[in-house]
């Protein structure tokens, strides 16, 4: 009973922080498209360099808190309550695919140089490698949750004793560890990706990239829950 309460009060926090973070992400968004209409001075790239350091630290804190329930109850972040069902099935390894960034900065980003489009495409090759990699440990992972030793434990489940509850747990605690490990890589890569997006882009660059993430997450955000809440009416 106590490690249900703690699971639940471990979901609901999340939840909470989730809700407040995209409430700040809309506000944002509004910014970095205002920011982007504006004609260009010296007070524009001052305050245009202030708000993408804001943004980055914005999803630097999401990537903390999610860091935080990973650690508290990584399963959670594999089966999102507070995602709508069309964005859980839009998930690569409990979050967006790094490779979709560089596929917004194909669709947003104007005024690429011939050496940003060489060093996006090499970022595209090294991303979608490394996605590759992590594709197949999680299919791995997977596989040994699906194996027949776990499985065969877990049937017991109504009927366990001592030594084979013990067993459970052992066995649920490495699937565990090893969730969280690949999560881990597969939010490191994000980070990464973003990253060296910035750093290939120039400020006004930038500043339409992230307007471009963020409108895209909060667009199917609300894709998502307006086809949940219609799906609910229709069962009615």
């Amino acid at each position: 009973m106590a490690h249900n309460t703690s699971h639940l009060n471990v979901q609901q926090s999340f939840e909470s922080f989730f809700q407040g973070w995209l409430l700040r992400q809309q506000n944002f968004l509004e910014q970095l498209l205002s920011i982007s209409l504006t004609p260009d001075s010296p007070l524009k790239i001052h305050h245009q360099n202030a708000l993408i350091d804001q943004v980055l630290s914005h999803y630097h804190q999401y990537f903390l808190q999610k860091s935080r329930l990973a650690d508290a109850d990584v399963f959670l972040l594999f089966s999102p309550t507070w995602l709508s069902s069309y964005e859980r099935a839009l998930l690569w390894i409990a979050d967006y695919k790094p490779s979709l960034l560089l596929r917004l900065v194909d669709g947003a980003v104007q005024g690429l140089t011939p050496d940003q489009d060489q060093d996006l495409h090499q970022l595209k090759e090294d991303t979608r490698r490394e996605e590759r990699i992590l594709t197949g440990i999680m299919a791995a992972v997977q596989e040994s949750l699906a194996g027949p030793s776990i499985l065969q434990v877990a049937r017991q489940v109504g009927r366990l004793l001592d030594g084979e509850i013990g067993e459970l747990d052992s066995a649920m605690e490495v699937m565990k560890r090893a969730m969280t490990e690949v999560l881990e890589k597969a939010d490191q890569l994000r980070v990464t990706t973003a990253k060296r997006v910035v750093e290939i882009l120039s400020p006004s660059q930038t500043v339409q990239f992230l307007a471009a993430a963020a409108e895209f997450q909060l667009r199917v955000r609300r894709w998502g829950m307006e086809r949940d809440s219609r799906g609910r009416q229709e069962h009615r």
